[in-house]
């Protein structure tokens, strides 16, 4: 029988968004098997409160697209649990269709959660952070950030904004003691892919909850679930530009949003587009 990985993050306060389901949720609970302090938030409160006292975790309510939302969040958890030392940005929405088709507050929504959620979330952590020496901040983007996919345009360009602002803070973060790392997960199962009948292979929640609980215990930029995905896009990147795009559209993983079960997607683009 395998040994139990000993609890080596035992007692780091992780505060992780969008954690009332899928990648979230599997993170939270990742981080309290090593030991860790899980405070977990999610726009649904009640659902939060729910999956926090199954786990063990600390509930909060947070709208990530209000900055004033995402403050008052943190100020309640460093008031109940002391000061964060991880935070994981990882709530985020993905309606998907061609870019003429969609409607205007489906673009804002996708944009405020996606992109200005990490952004409020990395600035009010740094703020808190620099004055203490120590801190990581997480963000969650996607492979989608750093090779777009058709039907996918705003969903794209939200992941590309979180890869361009962690590299930014990066350089500003150098020498005071804190980490700024991002998360590129492929397909992963959970209900952002339902009804997408190209997905092919998904990764599993767990999988992205490994990567980003291995990112604090081995600090570095970029990491991707699966780790193959990077090796593929590095080599891929050799190639003049116009032969890299037609092998990256010749790929399955290109074409994930060009076809789905409209029927079987239907509650998850309900949910997302609000």
């Amino acid at each position: 029988m395998a040994r139990k990985r000993p609890a080596d993050l035992d007692r780091k306060l992780v505060a992780i968004t969008g954690a009332a389901r899928g990648i979230g949720l599997a993170t939270a609970r990742s981080f309290l098997a090593a030991g860790a302090v899980v405070a977990i938030a999610d726009v649904d409160g009640e659902l939060a409160e729910r999956v926090a006292a199954e786990i063990g975790a600390h509930a909060f309510t947070v709208d990530v697209a209000d900055v004033v939302s995402f403050g008052t969040f943190l100020d309640q958890v460093e008031t109940k649990l002391g000061p964060i030392d991880v935070l994981v940005n990882n709530a985020g929405i993905m309606p998907i269709g061609p870019l003429p088709d969609e409607p205007e507050q489906v673009t804002q929504r996708i944009v405020s959660i996606n992109l200005l959620g990490a952004l409020h979330g990395t600035k009010l952590a740094m703020a808190r952070m620099l004055p203490r020496g120590s801190g990581h901040i997480i963000n969650v983007a996607s492979a989608v950030g750093r090779f777009a996919a058709p039907n996918s345009a705003t969903y794209s360009a939200t992941k590309f904004g979180v890869v361009g602002l962690t590299q930014a803070v990066r350089g500003e973060l150098r020498g005071t003691g804190i980490e700024a790392s991002v998360i590129l997960p492929a397909a992963t199962n959970t209900d952002l892919v339902s009804g997408l009948t190209e997905a092919g292979k998904v990764v599993e929640p767990e999988d992205v909850a490994a990567a980003i609980v291995g990112v604090v215990r081995k600090p570095r930029f970029e990491t991707w679930v699966p780790r193959s995905d990077q090796r593929s896009f590095k080599l891929m990147q050799l190639l003049p530009y116009r032969v890299f795009e037609a092998a990256a559209y010749r790929a399955p993983a290109t074409g994930i949003f060009l076809s789905q079960d409209s029927l079987a997607r239907a509650a998850y683009e309900d949910r997302a587009r609000g």
